[in-house]
């Protein structure tokens, strides 16, 4: 057995024992001291393995300390995410007690590690998957959203699953907007299929929980559509898909002429779909710049927007914008 090994299972055992503040601190040191010597191997190794036998005897806030510090070793290491640093983290997340408060601030270090390191400047899908995941199950409804929307090609059925199910706590005319809440992000951030794929999966929960759901098959030779008499923004965002595939933006003006009084009435659809035209259409929009009211921002605000905002609690809105943690 190496020097490793013996120390990952002197420290195992404190665990098993109870002594759980002991094992954490030494732990630490012990990781410490291969950081010091630029051992990250040796480091990520014992951190990892003290992380997941601390998370699994119900110890969320030292598992969760050492997983922090195994991120800090990662990007000391200026380590990659590939297949093996992913799956300790992945691992390590899995075995979070529910709702840990530390678990958050895990995701979000990962995700920024995963975005510095890796190739994809939001973070690594997978790694938003499995947070997405995790949220979703736990009925985090807008964690789960931030995180599906820049997940992997699974995240679309997640997604449509926890919009569908927060939809059956509403009112039966509100379809749509939680169908938005998948949809709409998903091409703001330039997925068109896990768009299409979203509204495909939810609009089929829908039909099989009312079969009396009045319904309309339209086809033509290169697309088929549902229309929904009863429900016309769902209407609205399968027309949106179709005049995508087109590429026109005449047929995306009219779209959204003919459903004008509609979509009035949920306003917080209105930025979103402006940009849609400008990414998707080359729609631009005119900048109303005030230069004087400009200043006075500036002056009042500092430059910046203040943080402190408050999570909103759980309502019927319009899509959020895709973000990380």
């Amino acid at each position: 057995m190496s020097r490793i090994e013996k120390t990952i299972a002197r420290q195992q055992q404190k665990i098993e024992e109870g002594q759980f503040y002991e094992a954490h601190q030494q732990l630490r040191v012990i990781a410490s001291r291969y950081v010091k010597q630029s051992d990250f191997a040796s480091a990520i190794d014992i951190l990892s393995s003290g992380a997941q036998g601390l998370l699994k005897a119900g110890q969320g806030g030292s598992g969760g300390d050492l997983a922090l510090f195994l991120l800090d070793v990662y990007a000391k290491a200026e380590a990659k995410p590939d297949a093996a640093h992913k799956a300790r983290l992945l691992s390590l997340l899995r075995a979070f007690p529910k709702r840990e408060p530390t678990r958050k601030r895990v995701i979000s270090e990962m995700i920024a590690w995963s975005s510095k390191y890796g190739e994809y400047p939001a973070g690594d899908p997978e790694l938003h998957h499995v947070a997405g995941t995790l949220y979703a199950e736990e009925d985090e409804a807008y964690d789960a959203e931030r995180h599906l929307v820049l997940g992997t090609k699974d995240s679309p059925e997640v997604l449509a699953r926890l919009e569908y199910e927060w939809y059956t706590e509403n009112d039966s005319h509100t379809a749509p907007i939680f169908a938005a809440r998948a949809v709409l992000p998903y091409l703001l951030t330039g997925n068109v299929r896990a768009a299409n794929k979203a509204l495909l999966l939810f609009t089929s929960r829908l039909q099989q929980a009312n079969p009396g759901l009045a319904v309309q098959e339209v086809s033509s030779q290169s697309s088929d559509l549902r229309v929904y008499p009863s429900l016309p923004l769902l209407n609205f965002l399968g027309l949106l898909l179709l005049a995508l595939q087109r590429g026109s933006s005449d047929l995306f003006r009219m779209l959204k002429s003919h459903y004008a009084s509609h979509l009035r009435e949920v306003g917080e659809w209105d930025e979103a779909l402006t940009q849609i035209g400008e990414m998707y259409f080359g729609i631009k929009q005119p900048t109303q710049s005030n230069p004087l009211m400009d200043m006075m921002g500036q002056f009042l605000m500092g430059g910046g927007g203040g943080g402190g905002a408050k999570k909103p609690s759980r309502q019927v809105g319009g899509p959020p914008a895709p973000a990380v943690d």
